[in-house]
């Protein structure tokens, strides 16, 4: 109810015509550098395996927290850091999801997070590359690369805040990380796909 009730607010304050004629810029020398950290509202986490041969079945997590911190230099020189709190996994069935916590997945009482932290990026288009970092799940960390796209920055419309956005997707192997359970059935191969928001603290707000 505070979040809508927020989010009403700044849109009462914000003009039909600043939000109308938003746009972005995808020229990365717009962006000013430091600290950014992951909107709370605009993002979105997901893994999805093969089930059965049937489908890639989605599997999403609630709660995430990430910071950016963003060079002069753009994407090749700015890093990421990210932690998924393991527990927040949601499989839309409440059984799963305990199972899924439990000692023969995520083992979330053991490990409660679930992080990845960027080593490089190589650029491969005018606002897009490979970014390699260090994944860690239950315990094991191994190199993963996804493929980002940077959308754009600007400063948001409601919020007035210094904003990028970002989609991102890659795979890596569950077994690597001692995720085996249920394989065949499960499929071994993990697809990631990401969608991110990232605002610049407004100086003074202590975050």
């Amino acid at each position: 109810m505070f979040a809508a009730g927020t989010a009403l607010s700044m849109l009462a304050a914000c003009t039909a015509v600043e939000v109308v004629t938003h746009r972005v810029s995808e020229n990365e020398a717009s962006v000013p550098a430091g600290r950014y950290d992951l909107d709370p509202f605009h993002w979105s986490v997901s893994f999805d395996v093969d089930h059965f041969h049937y489908s890639r079945y989605v599997i999403r997590f609630d709660k995430v927290k990430a910071q950016l911190d963003w060079s002069p230099a753009g994407m090749e020189a700015s890093t990421v850091t990210a932690d998924i709190d393991a527990a927040s996994v949601n499989t839309k069935v409440p059984l799963l999801d305990r199972m899924v916590k439990g000692p023969d997945m995520f083992d979330v009482e053991r490990y409660p997070s679930i992080r990845f932290v960027s080593t490089r990026f190589v650029r491969t288009g005018e606002n897009k590359g490979t970014l390699t970092g260090d994944l860690t799940i239950r315990g094991t960390t191994r190199p993963v690369t996804l493929n980002v796209t940077f959308n754009g920055h600007a400063p948001n419309p409601l919020t007035k805040q210094e904003t990028l956005g970002f989609a991102a997707d890659g795979h890596f192997s569950r077994a690597q990380f001692g995720l085996s359970t249920w394989y065949p059935a499960v499929g071994d191969d993990v697809h990631v796909a990401i969608q991110a928001e990232f605002a610049k603290p407004v100086p003074g707000s202590g975050s």
